[in-house]
């Protein structure tokens, strides 16, 4: 059994303990930290959000998890993974450019019965040198960024070799294919 606590929602904290393969396989499959899930105990339903889980510092296996309670219609600030997609046929990626994802994940905040999968950010029409930021990105209705004050940064494509160098039109570096001048080795 891994020992847990359900707290929140002005009630007292609660300790259970649930069960081992069960948690292990919740944690590891992906989502957990997303995902309400509704817990038993004594008959009474309590419907929870994982906020925190410790793993043994060696053999990775689940030590304790922190629950919040939440309640219908009650807004929660989570983590949500940033997926990209159409990556084979972005222009930048074609024309040797790097990719450069500058946030895996984004905090927003959302109503806690439909949190978001992830966020999708598409590269299709993204060029050698543009950034996507958080405002390209569509957010499904109610979700909103905690980071309110900017227009962060999400992902970029980077100029070959990390420079600044220029592309021609076929998508190779200028200069590349030139020997060195005159040096000896």
């Amino acid at each position: 059994m891994v020992p847990a606590v359900i707290y929140g929602n002005k009630q007292p904290p609660l300790s259970i303990a649930l069960p081992y393969k069960e948690t292990y396989m919740a944690i590891t499959g992906g989502g957990f930290m997303t995902t309400v899930f509704d817990v038993v105990v004594d008959d009474k339903k309590h419907r929870v959000l994982p906020k925190d889980f410790q793993l043994h510092p060696v053999k990775d296996f689940p030590m304790h998890v922190d629950f919040l309670r939440v309640v219908k219609g009650a807004t929660v600030t989570v983590e949500i993974p940033i997926q990209i997609i159409n990556e084979e046929i972005s222009v930048g990626l074609k024309a040797g450019g790097a990719l450069n994802i500058v946030r895996h994940t984004v905090e927003v905040e959302c109503p806690a019965d439909s949190i978001p999968e992830n966020l999708v950010v598409d590269l299709a029409d993204v060029s050698v040198g543009d950034a996507v930021h958080i405002s390209a990105v569509t957010l499904p209705e109610g979700v909103t960024p905690t980071i309110t004050d900017r227009d962060f940064t999400v992902v970029t494509i980077a100029a070959p070799g990390g420079g600044a160098a220029a592309l021609d039109d076929d998508g190779t570096a200028e200069g590349d294919g030139d020997a060195e001048e005159g040096g000896e080795a």
